[in-house]
């Protein structure tokens, strides 16, 4: 099966790392894209390649600035990627939540295993240590 064009929806062109950083990075405002490629730490024709495909899935919006061209993610069209996600996120948390009921099972189950063959965990852990000696 052929592999779709990176241009052909939002979730393949964030499929490529470099435009996740890219949208990462423009997330807490608007940049040139100077700024991007210092951030990035890539070339700039590179850059431009990559906010060029994201441009045109829609996840970023250009405007000029005099010879500046500023860019900014547009967060309606992020929106569905964020709810798609949203579904797996539920699902880990749901994981992480039965996790940690184990952990804490076994705790308390040990901590009564422990109480239960008369090991008093707010008892000295040494007694020996604190007896005197004659």
């Amino acid at each position: 099966m052929a592999r779709a064009a990176t241009t052909s929806d939002p979730f393949n062109a964030i499929a490529e790392p470099r435009r996740r950083q890219i949208l990462t990075f423009l997330a807490v405002g608007e940049r040139p894209v100077g700024e991007i490629v210092v951030a990035i730490g890539l070339d700039q024709p590179s850059v431009s390649k990559h906010l060029g495909v994201l441009r045109e899935v829609g996840l970023v919006h250009v405007r000029r600035n005099g010879r500046l061209r500023m860019y900014r993610t547009n967060a309606a069209a992020i929106r569905p990627l964020h709810e798609w996600t949203g579904a797996f996120e539920r699902y880990w948390q749901h994981q992480l939540n039965r996790i940690k009921e184990r952990a804490e099972a076994k705790m308390h189950q040990s901590a009564r295993g422990r109480n239960a063959a008369g090991h008093d965990s707010s008892s000295n852990p040494h007694p020996k240590a604190s007896k005197e000696r004659p």
